[in-house]
């Protein structure tokens, strides 16, 4: 039995589809020879710690965390049954895997946590903004690699000539701090960088971009769905799906310390052209024709 845990309480999760379509394709067909249990944690705290109690009751052969959120109670919890994530961050510099190639510990599947694709999405940005001159970056400072992130987020807006500025957040509240601070900083463009937290706050990101007349540029695309101008990142329902690799093996007989993490291989450039119209940014027709996805 593969079990499921999610931060949010959303049975209709596109990750979960697409996860369970993972499993189909490996030939597990619940009903006869897979059961698919879910438990739904509220994103933190008693409920998600609950959550994870009742999941390890039900002895499952696998825990599949569906979140990255929900990586780090497991392992509070002591959780020892093989656990399979998707995580944000990098998961060496969080304590969770030994290491991407060995993770030596009860735990693998895939991270999107991935540097190399910063110079990219900056570079996108000085393309759809060719005056942009000033760097707004945010993110959580909890977020494992978050310091990694930074200094690859400034050196490559240091090489296209920009200059940057880096504000941490962790809650609403925040985002219309570091807006007020972009502002009096004369940011042309905010990068925030993807995580649960960041991403979950892309509604409010949306709303001071409007206000302020500064868009904002991620790595998921539902940052863009949210009313933010563009991202560049992977193909999130693609790294769900991806997880039933790791469950089919473990059910098979392997262990997950002996499972390397993986890192997505499909990407996807989004781009919201109804907010670059609000803001009045002229999308370039060479772009426009690389996205991969474009939001009227």
């Amino acid at each position: 039995m593969a079990l499921v845990l999610v931060e949010a309480e959303n049975p209709d999760s596109p990750f979960l589809a697409a996860f369970r379509r993972g499993m189909r394709d490996a030939g597990w067909v619940e009903g006869r020879n897979l059961t698919i249990d879910t438990q739904w944690g509220g994103g933190v705290g008693d409920s998600l710690d609950r959550a994870i109690a009742g999941a390890v009751a039900g002895r499952p052969d696998v825990l599949v965390a569906g979140s990255g959120l929900v990586v780090r109670p497991m392992i509070n919890a002591g959780v020892a049954l093989p656990v399979v994530f998707v995580y944000s961050g990098d998961p060496v510099a969080g304590g969770v895997v030994e290491s991407y190639a060995r993770p030596g510990v009860n735990r693998t599947g895939v991270s999107l946590f991935s540097l190399q694709l910063m110079p990219k999405r900056i570079e996108f940005m000085k393309e759809l903004m060719p005056g942009m001159k000033r760097l707004a970056i945010v993110g959580w400072p909890r977020h494992a690699g978050e310091p990694a992130e930074v200094d690859a987020a400034t050196r490559a807006a240091g090489q296209l000539g920009l200059a940057s500025m880096y504000h941490p957040i962790g809650n609403a509240a925040d985002v219309d701090a570091a807006y007020q601070r972009a502002v009096a900083f004369r940011a042309d463009a905010v990068l925030a960088f993807a995580d649960g937290i960041t991403i979950g706050l892309a509604d409010r990101f949306a709303a001071n971009s409007r206000r302020d007349r500064i868009p904002a540029v991620s790595g998921w695309a539902v940052f863009a769905e949210k009313g933010n101008l563009m991202t560049y990142g992977p193909v999130l329902r693609e790294s769900h799906a991806r997880l039933a690799v790791f469950v089919d093996r473990i059910l098979k007989g392997a262990k997950a310390a002996d499972l390397p993490v993986e890192q997505p291989t499909v990407h996807e450039l989004v781009i919201n052209r109804r907010v670059a119209k609000e803001l009045g940014i002229a999308v370039p027709p060479t772009l426009l024709a690389r996205a991969d996805r474009i939001i009227d």
